[in-house]
């Protein structure tokens, strides 16, 4: 065996440059002349430039739903077996004592908004104050003698 004799296993295939004459020249595989024959064109999707003539969906930057729902109140939920277990009978029912038995916690390091559900059943005496109750929790509070402030 010679080195002449050697031959790759494997071909050396190079990217075939276009638009340099020969048999790939003038339009270079492009059509014709205009913006889609040159080089760097990059055109917008046609549904983008439709949205972006729409005032009403324009500058609400990247995530529309956190920018533009961000002003909705966010509730932590207490339902009324939490009640049952975490307080006695004629205690008091506010956020901070909530916060402090661990029923709500801090969200983004914010006091949170509580709403109180009317899911489970409450049989204790208590009055709720500075929170916001469904009607069904409510009806249950005051039946069991409790009231909402």
């Amino acid at each position: 065996m010679q080195l002449n004799d050697l031959q790759q296993k494997t071909k050396r295939i190079t990217k075939k440059r276009i638009g340099r004459g020969g048999i790939r020249g003038k339009t270079s595989g492009r059509g014709t002349k205009g913006q889609k024959a040159r080089t760097g064109n990059s055109t917008r999707p046609e549904m983008r430039d439709i949205i972006k003539k729409l005032p009403k969906l324009r500058g609400h930057g990247k995530n529309r739903a956190r920018t533009v729902n961000d002003s909705t109140v966010k509730y932590a939920p207490v339902n009324l077996s939490t009640l049952e277990a975490l307080f006695s009978n004629g205690e008091q029912v506010t956020p901070d004592v909530l916060f402090e038995r661990k029923a709500v916690s801090r969200v983004g390091g914010k006091f949170p908004k509580v709403k109180i559900l009317g899911l489970g059943t409450l049989s204790k005496k208590v009055t709720i104050s500075k929170c916001a109750i469904s009607q069904s929790a409510k009806d249950a509070v005051e039946k069991a003698g409790g009231t909402v402030v």
